[in-house]
């Protein structure tokens, strides 16, 4: 990748961060962990790789992002304001009641939202159909969606990556989001999903893996599925929940907590600091 453009968006990804920790703090509730750990990808997508336009978010040629995760709003809310679909200023009122921004995305309300999601596994699923219509009505767009490692414990999303291989959905890229931890500890522990790669591949996808938090590698990832070959893709990234924030780093605590004001204020300086480091380079 352009040096230049990798550091642009190391710096955008670090802003992404600070708005993510900025809402859950300001909500008193909500996900860091899981927002954190899909920063980079949000940023790389959003910034770089998918065709959207904020002034036409209901464009039907613009590609398509469904947050299977969807407990992760914050870090796909954090990313939508710092694109331009809506004032950052919405961040602040993060599920406050009557608010833009609930704890779940929500399609009918939200500018750039494309699903309403929560329920795990769903999203997937939607994805699919998603795709399948692009096929159907012989549109170019490509559709990105994004899982938790303790998410593919549903079953439904095998039963969606087995229509998505069935259909030949070659303009579908799933993400695994995989930090390796879930609200209640290890994702090894509680019920193994391992090993990951493989079982997409049995299912009749593409597969590569990529380091979430290195441009070059998502970049390369990222590359790999312009590859139309009759298969849907599945980049499965290696992860840190709550990256950015070493108090939150790999901590499944912080799956569902909100920081409480010292730990914000540690946060926001942990995060500033990066962000004076990257203007220095």
């Amino acid at each position: 990748m352009d040096a230049k453009l990798k550091l642009a968006l190391e710096k955008q990804a670090v802003e992404i961060r600070k708005d993510i920790v900025t809402a859950v703090h300001s909500a008193k509730s909500g996900h860091p962990g899981g927002s954190l750990s899909l920063a980079d990808t949000l940023t790389y997508l959003y910034f770089y790789k998918m065709n959207v336009d904020p002034t036409n978010p209901q464009d039907p040629e613009r590609d398509r992002f469904v947050l299977s995760k969807g407990h992760t709003a914050p870090g796909l809310y954090s990313t939508l304001a710092e694109k331009g679909f809506f004032p950052k200023e919405e961040l602040l009122s993060l599920r406050k009641t009557g608010a833009l921004l609930q704890g779940h995305p929500d399609m009918k309300h939200i500018p750039g939202v494309d699903m309403t999601t929560g329920s795990l596994g769903q999203g997937i699923s939607t994805a699919v159909g998603m795709a399948l219509g692009g096929k159907i009505s012989g549109k170019n767009f490509t559709v990105y969606t994004a899982l938790g490692d303790g998410e593919i414990q549903e079953g439904q999303v095998w039963e969606a990556a087995m229509s998505a291989a069935h259909y030949k959905l070659d303009n579908l890229v799933a993400i695994v989001d995989n930090n390796g931890l879930q609200i209640d500890g290890k994702v090894s522990d509680v019920m193994s999903v391992y090993p990951i790669p493989e079982k997409f591949e049995a299912f009749g996808w593409n597969v590569t893996t990529c380091d979430a938090h290195d441009f070059d590698s998502i970049h390369e990832a990222f590359e790999k599925t312009n590859e139309k070959n009759g298969k849907p893709w599945v980049i499965v990234q290696k992860s840190v929940k709550g990256k950015g924030v070493s108090f939150m780093e790999d901590k499944a605590s912080w799956h569902g907590s909100a920081p409480n004001d010292e730990q914000y204020a540690q946060a926001m300086a942990e995060l500033d600091a990066a962000a004076k480091e990257l203007e220095a380079k």
